[in-house]
């Protein structure tokens, strides 16, 4: 297996260092980590590209955009895209190999850097909608074989939701890989806006997408 970890970023001059420092150990056993980004207006792309396989710039803003951009470039035949707050295990690589042996696709359980008890709620609900529906969200660290990615189209061009749209159509390729090893993802967005309000927001634009919302209208609705 020849993994490409793909980062978009967009102003993340504060998370990066850590998330690429964390892949280091892939990166010497052969993992290719490239990270697309979207227009930084701080030092995003001078602190990634020391630490990173290659920086791609000048690609549409766009977290969606930005990944397929990712794909496009990539050389490896197993893709994970990460996002620029969330950190992997050590032995994502070995975890994701095994994995596939029998699956298109999967997704990391995931918990949040935060301390506040509501968090612990908020990693449960998402682990298990995840198992229970098959959907996975950007922030499980979702990997594919690339030549499933290449067959579904890849990402959708819209500004939310894409997540969810790519996972959709991997389900009619196949089941995913719910790996139980955890990703730790940044609590900054619940913290930020407060917890319980944005497991209610979470919820009602992701409701709102699938009665059949346009991605755009939801993406006014999140800022």
């Amino acid at each position: 297996m020849h993994l490409s970890i793909i980062i978009p970023t967009l102003n993340e001059a504060a998370q990066i260092e850590a998330t690429l420092r964390g892949l280091t150990s892939l990166r010497e056993r052969g993992a290719e980590v490239i990270v697309v980004d979207g227009g930084s207006g701080d030092a995003t792309a001078d602190v990634a590209r020391p630490l990173s396989s290659e920086v791609l710039q000048g690609t549409a803003r766009g977290r969606a955009a930005q990944m397929n951009a990712g794909a496009a470039h990539a050389k490896g035949d197993v893709l994970l895209f990460l996002h620029a707050d969330t950190k992997m295990p050590d032995d994502a690589d070995a975890l994701i190999a095994q994995a596939l042996q029998d699956r298109h696709w999967g997704r990391f359980d995931v918990t949040l850097d935060g301390r506040h008890p509501l968090l612990r709620v908020v990693e449960v609900m998402m682990n298990w909608r995840s198992r229970l529906t098959g959907i996975a969200t950007g922030d499980q660290a979702i990997f594919v074989r690339r030549a499933t990615f290449d067959a579904v189209g890849g990402f959708p061009n819209q500004p939310l939701m894409e997540d969810i749209d790519l996972s959709a159509k991997l389900k009619r390729v196949g089941k995913p890989a719910c790996l139980r090893a955890q990703v730790t993802t940044s609590a900054r967005r619940w913290e930020k806006h407060g917890i319980v309000t944005t497991i209610v927001k979470m919820w009602w634009l992701r409701a709102a997408y699938f009665l059949g919302a346009k991605a755009e209208t939801i993406a006014r609705w999140y800022r």
